[in-house]
């Protein structure tokens, strides 16, 4: 059992549902561009990744042209802020729950993402989550110089709230970058979910400490 004082928890697939959109809209975004990339592949390539950087390693791998990254992206943007006005979004089964009781123990929430805080914002309207409510802060690719799995969020996260050791820290997450981030800021505790992006198989790949079907769980450990 492990003295947690911070959590830092992805937001699509782990806190949040929102239906795979994101990667529905990129694999749209890719394919209008005469590519034929299926849902899985990118789900395998670029969960848990800032989203220009998503496209341009997804792009390498199927041997495109790099050059088309910024284009596809700019579109992958403007079309993901429509489908969100339009999606419904749910937090994921027992979060809100789970993230209360959280801050009651005194424990600080960071929710951490590769959206744009644009993205990330609209998210959290919808949800209507508020700051220091549901959570203490909201740390997204914008924030950083260097993206996931750069252990760069989570440095900015414990600097917020004065927690020196990456021993008292969870990051839990739905891919492996998010775990890779994780292991890379020395977290006390990194957990994969089933909730999202990738599968049992897939997070295994990265040995988090810990994989639950959702993040609530969490809370047997932690209490």
């Amino acid at each position: 059992m492990k003295n947690i004082e911070l959590l830092v928890l992805d937001m699509a697939g782990t806190t949040i549902n929102e239906d795979n959109v994101v990667y529905k809209t990129l694999m749209n975004a890719v394919n209008n561009y005469g590519y034929q990339v299926s849902l899985e592949k990118v789900l395998h390539s670029c969960a848990g990744k800032e989203k220009l950087e998503a496209i341009r390693s997804l792009l390498k791998e199927i041997d495109g042209n790099e050059d088309e990254s910024l284009a596809i992206f700019e579109n992958f943007s403007d079309t993901l802020k429509e489908a969100y006005q339009n999606l419904e979004v749910k937090p994921i089964t027992g979060v809100e729950n789970f993230l209360l009781k959280m801050r009651a123990q005194n424990k600080k929430i960071v929710l951490n993402t590769g959206y744009t805080s644009e993205i990330a914002q609209q998210l959290l309207d919808k949800l209507g989550w508020k700051e220091n409510v549901h959570y203490d802060a909201l740390i997204t690719a914008d924030d950083v110089s260097e993206s996931r799995p750069s252990p760069e969020m989570i440095h900015l996260a414990m600097k917020k709230f004065n927690i020196n050791s990456p021993d008292k820290v969870l990051k839990a997450g739905d891919s492996v970058i998010d775990i890779e981030e994780g292991k890379n800021a020395g977290c006390g505790l990194t957990i994969g979910v089933l909730s999202g992006a990738q599968n049992k198989a897939e997070l295994e790949k990265s040995n988090p400490d810990f994989i639950f079907n959702t993040i609530s769980e969490a809370e047997k450990i932690l209490i």
